[in-house]
């Protein structure tokens, strides 16, 4: 009897539990797993890509086609009026022969405007699609044509046109080509590339860390090009093994060169538009060990300008080099104590006789005036502060514009000031829009293309009219989404500072349960990244943020911390004081943050506090459970690096010097040195074929933990890459496995 009441009983509460389920699910308030990760809901309104007319007022916009489904026409708008008028059609890109529209992937405009380079049919080389197919469309005729002869499909690289727009280079097979438009007659310029000899092109670690994919350069007359060459054949190859797709396996080589280990050796060389000899510039010492990061030419054809760094990367040199002797001389030199970062905004004035470089040399990052003559250098941005980026130089109207936060390090604004370094700087993004901003601006400075986000609101769109920031019409409001978001049971983010007891402040927020109270006391989760490369304490839309709200709604604080050694504009002692010391300062700080935050708000539960991080935030979590038992209890690390001698050489060396002569910090920072000292509960994630971070650093820590007899949990997902994202449902696995890794081991209270 009481058996048969306790089945009812039970059949009663799974009925009650399943109906509950269902209005749980049904709710549009209520954030699950398959809402963020397997609908479209949450998906931001597209915008773009978009080109601005330098002959004509106005801009070109690739937007979805009424004629045919899954295809795109390129449309011109007006800026003043924003009339629009199509300006290629997607029947316009149908190839003789066929019945569907190419696929717009990117395109670009002849110097003239009246051409179009579209770019299609791209495949994935590392990070982006790079490599694919190029047509050119005549915008009178309408004649469409595929450039690169016989050419195998999908295999072009960085096609551009000529300055004069009369031919256009590209990239095929790690060669240098050039195809005249008239005739489609196509001209070879380099003729060794291979598999390790890399023609207008980089190997995997200038590509990840130098951001350089396209490897050349049309002279400004049109008549020669400046080319880096990669000579990878001495440097060690790292094998992705891939077990699955085949009946037995298959082994990918990438030359990897790892910290401390054999470099790539790089040159520049000048060769003619029409084929002919290279002249190579003899640039100092021994190529493997220097790093060509930047390469541009002066106005007059003449000259080609280089940012060439030491393999310390703490010097930067400014080279002049002559295209017809190869000779290079010094122009200008920046240095620190630590490690100088390339200027991506190098700007020539007056014709060529100064530029604009970005430093760090008196204390914050700062834009100076040089002169090409003597090296000699003003600051034309003085004061406490970071320019984190410049958006557009006017020289025109003596005008510079440029990104800053000097109030609020979490938050991005445009500034403006004169070229000539008087007056004051001009805050132009209004006062009463907080958040991050960014900016495309037009050619004569007068309009920009304005996207607008916070934390938790979605980015708008729009077209704005400067210097007053006066808002013309919007261009992707994300009205839906931000109806949608603003539907989330939810609390508004929290953003505060700590004090360490060593004096440090730093930025933070918290999102908090939506029923929050303030008499009770819940598990701390936070997210890290703590290393050099980024900085996760920023107002504005974040990919996180769904899935970390989820987790509120389920109990959960969730907090992060910008700890020493972060990017945040803070001058660049905040910056670079961790050098040396990756993985050490910063976890030393993430637990005195932890500590100053635990003692601040009583609601903590000190008991139950877990760290979650990917890539450098992976290690930052390892390091944490690892070398601070006594502080967090969980942590969830995903594609992670173990021992820093793994990682590759100009990410490590930047940092932290070379293995040689800092083995002390190289061991120190690593979290497979303090495996030993696990007590909590860990989960480790890796991609068995993550060419950035490799699924090595997993294995080695397995083996470490193993040897300790330290219990964990651990994910390998086979194939994937450092963003574990190919394959069906690989996103929402993984997110469900963190979420059920973390109710199961921090689990919040239960009514």
């Amino acid at each position: 009897m009481r058996r048969k009441h306790s089945s009812l009983y039970l059949v009663r509460i799974i009925t009650l539990w399943l109906a509950v389920g269902f209005v749980y699910a049904a709710d549009p308030s209520i954030l699950t797993l398959e809402r963020i990760f397997s609908s479209n809901e949450f998906t931001s309104e597209a915008f773009g890509p978009i080109r601005w007319l330098k002959t004509q007022p106005g801009y070109l916009c690739v937007e979805d086609s009424a004629g045919f489904d899954d295809a795109k026409d390129i449309v011109r708008y007006d800026t003043e009026s924003g009339k629009p008028a199509i300006l290629v059609s997607a029947q316009q890109l149908i190839p003789s022969g066929e019945t569907t529209p190419l696929k717009i992937d990117d395109f670009s405009l002849s110097p003239r405007e009246d051409a179009l380079l579209i770019f299609t049919n791209t495949r994935r080389v590392w990070r982006r699609n790079t490599r694919g197919d190029y047509w050119l469309l005549e915008l009178d005729s309408g004649r469409l044509r595929k450039l690169g002869g016989s050419a195998e499909p999908s295999m072009l690289m960085f096609a551009k046109f000529s300055p004069q727009g009369d031919r256009i280079a590209y990239i095929y097979k790690n060669d240098i080509y050039v195809q005249n438009l008239s005739d489609l007659e196509i001209t070879r310029l380099t003729t060794d590339g291979s598999a390790t000899m890399i023609n207008g092109t980089f190997d995997w670690v200038y590509e990840e860390e130098f951001h350089l994919r396209d490897g050349y350069r049309w002279s400004p007359d049109g008549r020669h090009i400046a080319f880096w060459q990669l000579d990878s054949s001495q440097v060690r190859q790292y094998p992705l093994i891939n077990h699955t797709d085949s009946l037995y396996p298959t082994i990918k080589l990438i030359p990897y060169p790892k910290a401390g280990q054999t470099n790539s050796a790089g040159r520049v060389g000048i060769v003619s538009a029409a084929a002919g000899p290279i002249r190579w510039l003899e640039t100092p010492g021994d190529p493997r060990n220097h790093y060509i990061a930047r390469l541009e030419w002066a106005p007059d054809s003449g000259k080609v300008v280089l940012q060439y760094l030491n393999r310390l990367q703490n010097t930067n040199h400014v080279l002049l080099g002559d295209i017809v002797t190869g000779k290079v001389r010094k122009v200008f030199t920046d240095q620190s104590d630590t490690w100088v970062e390339v200027c991506d905004d190098f700007t020539w004035l007056q014709k060529g006789k100064r530029f604009l470089f970005v430093s760090e040399r008196d204390g914050w990052q700062h834009v100076y005036r040089v002169s090409r003559a003597d090296g000699t250098a003003a600051c034309i941005t003085p004061g406490a502060f970071d320019v984190i980026r410049i958006a557009k130089v006017d020289e025109k109207n003596n005008w510079i514009y440029y990104m800053a936060a000097p109030k609020n390090p979490t938050q991005r604004y445009l500034f403006r000031t004169r070229l000539d370094g008087r007056g004051k700087p001009e805050r132009l993004t209004p006062l009463e829009q907080p958040g991050t901003h960014g900016y495309n601006m037009a050619p004569d400075s007068r309009w920009a293309i304005h996207t607008h986000s916070s934390f938790g609101s979605p980015p708008t769109v729009d077209l704005i009219r400067l210097p007053g920031h006066q808002r013309i019409r919007p261009l992707a409001e994300n009205r839906d989404l931000k109806k949608k978001v603003a539907a989330l049971k939810r609390t508004p983010v929290e953003f505060f500072q700590v004090d360490t007891e060593k004096g440090v402040t730093m930025d933070c927020w918290c999102l908090k349960p939506p029923d929050f109270d303030p008499a009770k006391k819940y598990p701390l989760l936070f997210y890290v990244y703590g290393e050099p490369w980024g900085q996760t304490v920023r107002d504005s839309w974040d990919r996180n943020y769904l899935w970390h709200l989820m987790l509120t709604q389920h109990g959960y604080l969730v907090m992060s911390v910008d700890n020493r050694g972060t990017a945040s504009p803070r001058g660049s002692y905040w910056r670079h004081c961790i050098y040396g010391k990756v993985g050490i300062l910063a976890s030393r700080d993430q637990a005195a943050a932890l500590k100053a935050i635990k003692k601040r708000f009583a609601w903590v539960d000190g008991s139950r506090v877990g760290i979650w991080g990917w890539s450098g935030g992976g290690s930052m979590s390892l390091n944490m459970i690892f070398r601070y038992p006594e502080l967090y209890h969980t942590a969830m690390a995903v594609a992670f690096v173990a021992n820093q001698r793994y990682y590759d050489s100009i990410y490590q060396e930047r940092y932290m010097g070379l293995p040689a002569t800092n083995p002390v910090g190289y061991k120190q920072g690593s979290p497979i040195t303090f495996a030993h000292r696990l007590q909590g509960n860990l989960l480790l994630v890796h991609g068995t074929g993550d060419d950035n971070v490799h699924y090595q650093n997993c294995e080695a820590l397995v083996n470490q933990l193993v040897a300790h007899n330290k219990p964990f949990t651990m994910m390998a997902y086979p194939n994937r890459s450092h963003g574990i994202r190919e394959g069906k449902n690989t996103t929402l696995h993984l997110f469900t496995l963190l979420t059920r890794f973390l109710e199961k081991n921090l689990p919040p209270d239960r009514r």
